[in-house]
């Protein structure tokens, strides 16, 4: 039995659509995948493919021009079907069309660090990591100082890590002992109390109780051993520490994935098998409801997901496709102010208080004007790390470096404000603003 942590601030969502646990795995293959480097931050890309260029799993795509042996690679075998670029040439996406007889060639695990280190990077499961501070691709110059591993997810209608790595138990052990190489510090690993995940004796179990975000590794290590100015940590899935395990093991990465589609609009929530990179098409067909309003498909969660679209693609960490209505086209009575029980706040202030195990379909409306922040103090409540988020969104804004690093900008990613974006009065694009803050102070200081 590990150290336990119970996080008692953050929020739940109840919302209609999730899954019920007795689904099995269903196999769905697409024939196009697809990489998008903006999923990756801090990765500036550089093209070492061209269109029509043939491709096996695992052969890189792209490169990092500042970090040259830092790659993103093909998840599958194919042809490079198209390069989407968008303004001033800025590579969008990649997409390869599938073709299953080309095989990659094996690759051996390393044993020294440095070596380890290089064979991460080059067969693109480097990429898969973050770095606190600035939440990016770990810098190949950097060591951590510690590394922290979470195996549960607590997003909204989020799939079970657990039940996707169940049978990798010496997946995980292979992954885990080549990530203690890396590092001097500790490897922990956050789990659920309900988990049965076997571990290796030198890494250190933490259970964690507590509604969402406690599945953020960010909140998690703020919880466990916080960043201090300086540091270095790195953060990861175990579904990660399970394709590294893999790799060592097999000799090749294995870029299947489980995918949970779930929300109000979906027929049946179910868990599919995949590529990682997916179109997310074959994923949803047959099994939206008909209906005649819009609907939105986001490639991940509602709070930290992507507008993708029914002609979208899986984005990373490529497990969870969640349809909800888009309401831009909903024209009801008094709108967002309609006092009627379906409305979902975590005010009391609305009927639905009433109904506390009542679930709800809400659609991507703001449910109000942007406005100037109000200083309300909601950030808090959702928040379990020692920071004070408000006033660190306004040393962001203010752009005060001295007063984004006392106010704990190291620790946080994105990420770790989307339910802050979500019960803000202002309406503020909160993930955008914690985002430009990190890429601001990496490019001042660095």
């Amino acid at each position: 039995m590990g150290k336990s942590i119970k996080l008692n601030r953050g929020l739940d969502l109840r919302l209609e659509g999730g899954l019920d646990g007795s689904e099995k795995p269903v196999a769905v293959p697409s024939s196009t995948m697809a990489i998008y480097p903006d999923d990756f931050p801090g990765f500036t890309p550089k093209l070492c493919v061209r269109e029509g260029d043939i491709v096996t799993a695992g052969s890189p795509l792209m490169y990092d021009k500042i970090y040259e042996t830092v790659k993103l690679v093909s998840p599958t075998g194919g042809k490079v079907k198209a390069i989407v670029r968008g303004e001033r040439r800025k590579i969008i996406r990649v997409e390869i069309e599938q073709q299953n007889d080309l095989k990659p060639l094996p690759t051996a695990p390393p044993e020294s660090a440095e070596d380890i280190a290089a064979w991460l990077q080059n067969n693109g499961l480097w990429a898969m990591m973050r770095q606190r501070p600035y939440d990016i691709v770990p810098s190949p110059k950097a060591t951590p100082v510690n590394i922290f591993v979470t195996a549960f997810d607590s997003a909204p209608l989020a799939p079970s890590l657990s039940g996707m790595t169940e049978g990798s138990a010496k997946e995980i052990a292979k992954g885990l002992e080549l990530l203690k190489v890396l590092t001097p510090g500790e490897i922990y690993v956050s789990t659920r109390k309900s988990d049965n995940l076997e571990l290796p004796s030198f890494v250190h179990n933490i259970i964690i109780e507590g509604p969402h975000p406690s599945g953020n590794p960010g909140v998690q290590a703020a919880n466990i051993a916080p960043v201090n100015k300086g540091d270095t940590v790195w953060t990861l899935d175990i579904t990660t520490v399970v394709r590294i395990g893999r790799l060592a093991l097999t000799g090749h990465a294995d870029w299947s994935t489980t995918v949970a589609v779930v929300g109000s609009e979906v027929k049946q929530p179910r868990i599919l098998t995949t590529s990682v990179g997916s179109s997310i098409a074959p994923l949803v067909a047959g099994n939206l409801k008909t209906a005649d309003h819009h609907i939105r498909i986001i490639a991940g969660n509602v709070l930290t997901g992507v507008n993708a679209g029914e002609n979208g693609f899986l984005r990373y960490p490529y497990r969870q496709i969640t349809v909800i209505p888009e309401g831009d086209d909903v024209d009801e009575f008094m709108g967002w102010a309609s006092m009627s029980p379906k409305k979902m706040s975590v005010n009391r202030s609305f009927l639905s208080s009433l109904l506390p195990g009542k679930k709800f379909s809400p659609d991507a409306r703001l449910n109000g004007g942007r406005r100037a922040m109000i200083m309300s103090e909601q950030y808090d409540k959702v928040l379990p790390m020692d920071i004070l988020p408000e006033y660190l969104i306004k040393a962001i804004l203010a752009r005060d470096i001295d007063q984004m690093e006392r106010l704990g900008i190291y620790e946080v990613a994105p990420e770790d404000f989307a339910l802050c974006e979500y019960v803000d009065p202002s309406k503020l694009e909160l993930q955008k603003t914690v985002r430009e803050g990190l890429d601001y102070l990496r490019k001042e200081l660095e």
